[in-house]
This record gives structure tokens, sequence and C-alpha cells, in this order.
């Protein structure tokens, strides 16, 4: 072959190879217990410290607690589990629930001598993504459990035909070393009078939304959560003010507990943790966002 047109084939494969995007690096599991995945350059961020509560401090959703807990520890253990999907009322600990049973089986693992879970934090705007997610984590050692917070989705919205191929398992199958976990305020995912319109306009309306309100039956678990009452309100509250030592009487802390929850519009987990950071300021005693 002609010395020039060698060189030339030369300078168009050295410049193909600098157009090509680099190669993902391997991802390392090692260094963290928490990520968050950024799909920009498809790689998880490690988180050093998760901002959560033990276990025992979120009340009024027991049975909620059970069936996370059980699965959640199935599956660290090698066992079958099923992909949940935690739906209901606001602030009443879904997410809180999820990072505190992660906490909670990883202690376990390592007490053990086990490789700890993995918690792993995708946000709604990447789920398209997520099928890269996965094969970067097929195969690997490490059981890790994909947390998606308050998932919802809209009209004209196809990111959930990703979420569905993951949950239905597609070819590949979902990898067997990770679980997926989903909160939302919505149960069937898509807002009521969305699914309404579509069955008006539709000309088949048991077909016309079908697809998007059936993704939430490819959860395995269902997982309810609703509006707690007064007693419970005052247990989410008083467990907290006991966790931090804080120097207040009983009638005190739930007088102002109720005040609280009236100028808030509610009671909920979440207005219990708003009252008690207020509560400890106002005391003068120091808090963090995380107690374990």
């Amino acid at each position: 072959m002609d010395t020039t047109v060698t060189d030339l084939l030369t300078r168009i494969a050295a410049a193909l190879e600098r157009l090509a995007p680099p190669a993902p690096a391997p991802i390392d599991l090692s260094g963290a217990e928490g990520f968050v995945w950024q799909p920009a350059d498809a790689r998880l961020m490690p988180v050093p410290h998760i901002a959560r509560v033990a276990l025992g401090l979120i009340q009024g959703v027991d049975h909620q607690k059970q069936m996370v807990l059980e699965n959640t520890t199935r599956f660290a253990r090698g066992f079958p589990a099923n992909n949940a999907m935690l739906w209901g009322a606001r602030g009443m600990g879904k997410s809180s629930l999820v990072k505190a049973t992660h906490a909670a089986v990883a202690a376990e693992s390592r007490a053990d001598g086990v490789s700890p879970l993995k918690l792993i934090e995708i946000h709604r705007d990447d789920l398209r993504t997520l099928p890269d997610l996965l094969n970067l984590l097929r195969g690997r050692p490490e059981r890790c459990v994909i947390l998606c917070d308050d998932l919802s989705f809209e009209r004209e919205d196809a990111d959930y035909k990703a979420l569905k191929s993951v949950l239905d398992g597609g070819i590949e199958g979902r990898p067997a070393n990770v679980l997926f976990y989903a909160t939302s305020n919505r149960r069937h995912l898509m807002p009521r009078d969305m699914i309404d319109n579509e069955r008006s306009t539709a000309i088949n309306p048991g077909e016309a939304v079908e697809e998007k309100v059936s993704l939430s039956d490819r959860f395995g678990l269902w997982i309810g959560f609703h509006n707690c009452d007064q007693p419970t309100f005052f247990a989410m509250v008083e467990g907290y003010a006991q966790a931090f030592n804080l120097p207040i009487e009983r009638e005190a802390l739930r007088a102002g507990a109720v005040e609280w929850s009236v100028t808030r519009g509610g009671r909920s987990g979440r207005v219990a943790w708003q009252y008690i950071q207020d509560l400890a300021g106002r005391l003068g005693v120091k808090t963090s966002t995380s107690l374990e």
C-alpha cells in the first residue's frame, strides 16, 4: 500500500479515537454505602453520610415498616424479594423508611461479616438512563437497592417506559443483585384527571391508559401510607425529643406540637421533625440531620 495512503488512514484512525467517547471508568462501591447516580459521566457519586433517622424513630407505620424490613432483609441475604412502591400521604416517612431500613440491614450485614447492602439514589429526571445504571451493576458482587423518590409521570412523559422495561425484566431480566424501590404520592403514578381525560377521548377507553396505569401493578409490593392521628403525632414528637435529650416537660412539648401542626395545616412525620428542629433551636440544643 502506498505510504501516503497508509499515513492518511493512520491519521483518520487517530482522529476517530479522539472523537469517540472514553470508556466509562469501572465503578467502585467500596468507599461508601450510599451513592447518587450521575448519568452525564456514567458514575456513582459516593455519599459519605446518608441523611436518615434510626428505624425505631419512625412511628405510626409499623405494618409498612415490617414489610419493607422483611423484603429488604431477604434481598440482602440473597433470597428472592420484590420491587416495592411506597405510596400515599406526604411527609409520612416513605423515603425515610427506605433509608432507615437500609441502615439497619447494612449494619446487620457488617455484623455477619458480609459486604453491606448499597443504597443508590436515582433522580426522577434520570429514569431514562436506568438501564445504563443496571448494566453497570449487573454481575457485581454487591447487592444494591435503587431508590427513586417522589416518582410520578405527566402527560407526554415517556420516561415511564424505561422503568416499565426494568420492572418487566426484558430479555436480560432485572439483575439478581438489584432491587428497585420508589416513593410516590400517587397510587397509579399519574394524575387522575389525566387518566379520566384519556379514557373519555380514546377509541378504546380501556386500553388507552392501560400501559401507564398498569405500571404500578409491576411492583411486587404496594405499601400505602396514610395521614396520622394525634396520638401517633405525639409519639413521633416525643421520640425525637427523647433522642435529642430536649429539656422540656411532656405537656409543654405536646402543647407546642399541637400549635405547630395547626400552623402547618396537618400532622405528619415531616411536620413532627420540623417542629423538633425549631424547638431544639429555641432551647439551644444542637442537633443533626441524621439520627442513627
